[in-house]
């Protein structure tokens, strides 16, 4: 029972670590971004002549889909199991397919959004947010 309480007790810590890890990234970010014309060029390549336009705008898209997988973690050290279950499409999932389904969900309507709307994607992302509010409730 000891062991249970000491490791339950931990994951604030663990939360921390994952957040301060993210918050040292966005800011080492932010410090590399170019600087035109005394002003911070948001979307500029961070690596110029690289294999990949790596912008400030992918570089935190990846960073994030980091930091979801290790607060899915934290998640995981705080409350193991998370027993399958099934939800409205009748299959077994776990918080690992919720979080899979929600992410590629919230790809498509992002993209749906990009082709049907235009570039501002302020309400897609609200929607993806609600979408993934969605999935990991119902399903």
């Amino acid at each position: 029972m000891a062991a249970v309480a000491n490791r339950n007790n931990r994951w604030p810590v663990a939360l921390a670590v994952v957040l301060a890890i993210y918050a040292a990234a966005t800011g080492l970010l932010v410090t590399v971004l170019p600087v035109k014309d005394g002003a911070r060029d948001w979307f500029a390549p961070l690596v110029p002549g690289g294999w990949m336009a790596w912008s400030f705008p992918t570089a935190m898209f990846f960073l994030t889909i980091f930091l979801l997988i290790a607060l899915m973690a934290v998640w995981e050290y705080d409350r193991p199991g998370g027993a399958p279950r099934v939800g409205i499409l009748r299959f077994e999932t776990t918080r690992g397919d919720r979080l899979f389904v929600s992410l590629l969900g919230s790809a498509f309507i992002q993209l749906a959004w990009l082709g049907l709307v235009g570039s501002s994607l302020w309400w897609a992302l609200a929607l993806s947010v609600v979408y993934a509010i969605g999935v990991f409730r119902f399903v």
